[in-house]
């Protein structure tokens, strides 16, 4: 094989970055790989916008049928993002016996068993390292690095807009709203930051994450999650005095034959490297039962990061093809044969210690109600701050709980939020204290 052809779908913000690092690294990657990276055709909408980067007019596209139905493309890089048509542009590429190469965390999460059964059955090779965490190469960390291991637990901050908002509020103070609105004007939150903050793009990360973690392929929907607009600076200021700082996290561990999996605001100490993760980084910080904690950390986002990524993902596949093979390394980690189904744990079962607090009425005798309640349920007090500060005519009592049962807590909260002495619902926040 003298060269490997590519054929790019979507030519936007990262595609542009694949570009740039094609033509300006083409000399060092033909070097480790042996042959040249070339492009053949990039397909997009829009073929007329400056990308700050010189094209050939004859590369430029707006067919996709121009790269599918062109044999001597041996490799599709999807990066156009959404469900369809990218799940439809490649599948086609893979009947067609073509490569591929996607970013699109959400296709993967919610249609990945599709993707990865065509792929098997054709025998070509699937890469997706720049689904997750950006730059940070773990999907190769899990599926070789850490072949040898069995993982015990996942935390990861895999979401660069919301570990900014959290971090803002954190370091410089101020409301989510607000932070929010800066970061959207700064270029590090879409104009629409749903996916983002409500936790549904972490969530979508965790689920590539658990499925080569522990050989399986779960539903994305069954990741218990929440986002972070309900995070007061309140809330920011007295996880501080604590001694804690508030992550969005995306949490999993195997016990037994279960498998908990969880995206939720989260109280980790200060004194943990996770805590000290800010802006728009991510990282992630595995358990293995050989090797033991181990974190990775780096830029989750932006056009050069991801680039790298997906360009990291065209050498390997090229590798295969100049050695005529390939699914040398399956892309789950483990084999198709030996994937199995994982019993995800309810929330209401999650056992974890709790941050709570309370907005109630200034009147002798209200802790001993609450703590009178949260025993009654098996929950046990770690410690108590009471704020004589009234907010709206209330009192805030903030508390640590002891490990206590996630469905506990919740009988405990809905009891206590009926009392005539609490002004608000109760705010719960999870707590991770990793080792």
């Amino acid at each position: 094989m003298k060269k490997v052809q590519i054929g790019l779908v979507g030519f936007g913000t990262v595609g542009t970055g694949v570009v740039k690092i094609l033509r300006n690294n083409g000399r060092v990657i033909k070097e480790r790989l042996g042959v040249p990276l070339v492009i053949k055709r990039i397909a997009d909408i829009d073929i007329t916008s400056d990308r700050g980067i010189k094209v050939e007019r004859n590369l430029l596209t707006t067919r996709v049928h121009d790269i599918l139905n062109d044999p001597s493309i041996d490799l599709v890089v999807e990066l156009m993002g959404g469900i369809e048509p990218a799940k439809t542009i490649l599948l086609s590429a893979i009947e067609k016996g073509k490569h591929v190469v996607t970013a699109n965390k959400a296709l993967l999460a919610e249609h990945g068993v599709e993707l990865f059964k065509a792929a098997h059955h054709k025998r070509v090779d699937i890469g997706f390292e720049g689904s997750v965490a950006g730059g940070i190469p773990i999907i190769k960390a899990i599926k070789e690095g850490l072949s040898a291991n069995r993982i015990r637990f996942i935390l990861g901050i895999l979401n660069g807009t919301a570990n900014y908002i959290l971090s803002t509020m954190t370091n410089e103070g101020g409301k989510f709203k607000d932070i929010l609105r800066e970061a959207q004007q700064q270029g590090y939150a879409e104009s629409d930051a749903t996916l983002d903050i409500e936790g549904v793009d972490t969530a979508h990360k965790l689920a590539i994450l658990i499925n080569m973690a522990y050989g399986t392929e779960i539903d994305f929907k069954r990741i218990y999650t929440e986002g972070i607009s309900q995070i007061e600076p309140l809330d920011i200021e007295f996880a501080k005095e604590l001694g804690y700082r508030i992550k969005l996290l995306a949490i999993s561990r195997q016990i037994n034959n279960q498998v908990e999996a969880r995206v939720h605001p989260t109280l980790i100490p200060v004194t943990h490297l996770l805590s000290k993760v800010d802006g728009t980084y991510n990282a992630v910080f595995i358990d293995g039962d050989a090797i033991g904690p181990s974190m990775f950390y780096g830029r989750g986002a932006g056009m050069m990061p991801a680039a790298s990524a997906v360009v990291s993902d065209i050498i390997d596949i090229a590798r295969n093809m100049v050695k005529g093979i390939s699914q040398r390394v399956p892309p789950l980690s483990y084999q198709r044969a030996f994937l199995k189904q994982v019993n995800i744990k309810s929330i209401q079962e999650v056992v974890t210690r709790y941050y709570l607090r309370f907005s109630v009425v200034d009147r002798p005798g209200v802790l001993s109600k609450i703590s009178g309640i949260l025993g009654k349920h098996n929950i046990s007090i770690h410690s108590v701050i009471q704020k004589s500060r009234r907010i709206k005519s209330a009192v805030s009592i903030f508390l640590l709980t002891h490990e206590a049962r996630e469905a506990d807590v919740r009988k405990a909260l809905k009891e206590i939020d009926r009392l005539s002495i609490t002004k608000k619902k109760t705010v719960l926040i999870r707590m991770e204290v990793p080792i």
